[in-house]
């Protein structure tokens, strides 16, 4: 037996309004054709499903049974329907967000205001990560995508450049007598260092930066906050290297002096990573489309 949703449709109207002409109304059929989809059901069924009378249309007790239900199934059926019109309507839904400190703070923060006064009921949910752990919280779900600072291991995720920011070099006051020339790498790691913590992408942009000039990092103190590493510096402990939004404040009030290289500090990326495998929601695809506004470093 293969009955169609249409005809059960058709009977759910009749039923209700237990009378052709309004379920033809409802349905915006002729009532020929309404009357056509209740003697073929019927057929089909091989039961008689109305008593018909001058007053309209009355269930048979077999009718009883199968409106019981029918209407629960279309009810959920509409339901479904309403709720995924909500959802394409950006009505609800949840974005699960991995991000790196960096990446936060440079470029995220302004698109994740933007978005949530476009979709004011879309929950965001943001998780402050590593690219250690990010890989496997996207393969697994727990996250829907991430926006991380490079560098990061080549995980087979999907990635896109977002934006470039640059970095700086930086000291306390004390050390302002190491501006009158450029400093080498060599000469750097003569001083006191501050450092992100071992594992995070800001360590491992340092680590290889001082590896390319023949020198094995080791940092006198060791940060688990990027936030934390220019107020280290103004307090003369060491020297820092950190993206320039996180000391632009301290250099413009002097709390903190750039120090120059011999060589340019290269510049970091932003990217967007995703699971190549697994299709991404309609909300987030909005939420992505929407990550293109300019890096303020």
């Amino acid at each position: 037996m293969s009955v169609s949703y249409d005809s059960y449709k058709v009977f759910y109207y009749v039923a209700y309004y237990q009378n052709i002409t309004l379920a033809a109304k409802a349905l915006f059929l002729t009532q020929p054709t309404v009357s056509h989809y209740i003697l073929n059901l019927e057929k089909e069924l091989n039961c008689k499903l109305f008593i018909r009378s001058k007053k309209g249309m009355r269930l048979s007790p077999e009718g009883e049974l199968l409106f019981e239900h029918i209407s629960k199934a279309y009810a959920e059926i509409t339901q479904g329907e309403e709720k995924l019109k909500e959802y394409l309507n950006m009505g609800r839904g949840l974005i699960k967000i991995g991000a790196s400190e960096t990446s936060l703070r440079n470029y995220l923060i302004p698109v994740l205001g933007r978005f949530k006064a476009k979709y004011p009921n879309i929950q965001l949910r943001i998780c402050n990560t590593t690219c250690q752990l990010v890989n496997e919280s996207i393969r697994n779900g727990s996250l829907d995508f991430a926006i991380m600072t490079t560098p990061f291991p080549d995980n087979g995720l999907t990635t896109h450049r977002l934006v470039d920011f640059s970095m700086v070099c930086i000291a306390g006051t004390s050390f302002a007598h190491l501006q009158s020339r450029p400093l080498t790498y060599q000469d750097v790691s003569k001083y006191p260092m501050i450092c992100l913590e071992p594992e995070t992408s800001g360590r491992q942009y340092l680590e290889t930066l001082f590896a390319t000039h023949g020198i094995h990092l080791q940092p006198d103190i060791e940060l688990s906050s990027a936030d934390l590493i220019t107020p280290m510096a103004e307090q003369n402990i060491g020297i820092a290297f950190v993206p320039r939004i996180f000391a632009d404040q301290a250099l413009r009030t002097q709390r903190v002096v750039e120090l120059t290289l011999d060589e340019p500090l290269p510049n970091r990326s932003i990217c967007l990573l995703s699971d190549p495998e697994r299709q991404q929601s309609f909300a987030c695809q909005k939420f992505i489309e929407g990550l293109r506004i300019p890096c303020r470093a």
